[in-house]
């Protein structure tokens, strides 16, 4: 799958796939002729399928804000981590739409006062969201656009969302190879999310809101511009929690904020496989960890309190929002 420019707008090029052309918008480069049907390894065809687009309470404050994120849900992954919590949309459940119809997708969340528009899990439809917010903003859309990305992501495909992204919010899953080979297939996950990191700081180098930075209320502050990456706590790797925040935080400092999160909720199939992992994080894990972050001088962040891994983060997904009707 390349890509060739047909027209300039907004400071973006619109991108048109060569149906000859494999696949290489993530790092897995696998090569799938999508858009001649064949599916990639993130389980997507040449179609744009989502699952849900709606408003999301779940983010981090500055994301959420009040009024909710405008979500968009989208289908299929590259990653296909062993104890992913969205994995029945990962594994390709969703609706095909349009690219029109997800430009006034945008729109519409927009209209119920989403305060922006976040692209859950949108790597594989890059070329597609490109134009979407192209056309989109042209008819009006104006909140600021989200990446949520797993933070596996390809230099090149980053470099085509150049000035269609607003805000960053990336994973930063493993710090060693071992890790992200066993649990996401992906030996080169560190390496690879390290040098994404690097293009996303590039293009959005210091964090932006609007709001009262004094409020009490920290969803009274929202994020406008800037990246946040987001660590998940797995049982027993409280080192290497702490070896992810040290090389993001040498290398990018206040440039990027952390989201320091203890919501690990094991899946059933882990236990024959992964027993090491099919479990929850103790209190005093997500402590250590904690206390080497203040102690590494790290002063942006976002922590979860109390009982979060009990708390439901995964909204339904049946098509809430996708299909227009008339």
């Amino acid at each position: 799958m390349s890509f060739r420019t047909d027209e300039t707008a907004n400071n973006n090029e619109s991108y048109k796939i060569d149906k000859d052309q494999g696949c290489r918008l993530c790092p897995r480069s696998c090569g799938a002729c999508r858009m001649a049907g064949e599916k990639g390894v993130c389980l997507a065809d040449g179609e744009i399928r989502i699952a849900r687009a709606a408003l999301h309470m779940w983010e981090e404050p500055c994301i959420s804000g009040r009024t909710g994120s405008g979500a968009v849900f989208f289908s299929g992954c590259p990653l296909h981590c062993v104890y992913c919590q969205n994995r029945e949309i990962a594994s390709g459940k969703g609706w095909v739409i349009s690219q029109d119809r997800l430009s006034e997708i945008f729109l519409e969340l927009q209209a119920k006062k989403a305060v922006n528009i976040n692209l859950v899990t949108p790597t594989h439809y890059t070329p597609q969201i490109v134009s979407a917010i192209c056309r989109a903003r042209e008819m009006g859309l104006s909140v600021p656009v989200v990446y949520n990305c797993s933070g596996y992501e390809s230099v090149d495909t980053l470099r085509m969302l150049d000035g269609s992204i607003d805000i960053y919010l990336t994973d930063f899953k493993y710090p060693d190879s071992e890790g992200a080979r066993r649990y996401s297939n992906a030996p080169d996950y560190p390496e690879k999310a390290m040098e994404a990191l690097g293009e996303m700081v590039r293009q959005c180098p210091a964090p932006e809101f609007s709001g009262n930075r004094n409020a009490k209320d920290e969803d009274e502050l929202l994020m406008t511009r800037g990246v946040i990456v987001r660590h998940l706590l797995l049982p027993g790797r409280v080192k290497q929690a702490c070896e992810t925040v040290r090389r993001v935080y040498e290398k990018f400092g206040s440039h990027v904020f952390f989201s320091l999160m203890n919501q690990f909720t094991p899946v059933s199939s882990l236990q024959e496989k992964y027993p090491e992992i099919a479990r929850r994080v103790t209190e005093r894990e997500y402590e250590r960890w904690l206390n080497y972050v203040i102690d590494a001088g790290v002063e942006q962040a976002f922590i979860q309190e109390g009982g979060t891994a009990e708390e439901s983060f995964i909204p339904s997904f049946e098509g809430e929002g996708v299909l227009k009707y008339v």
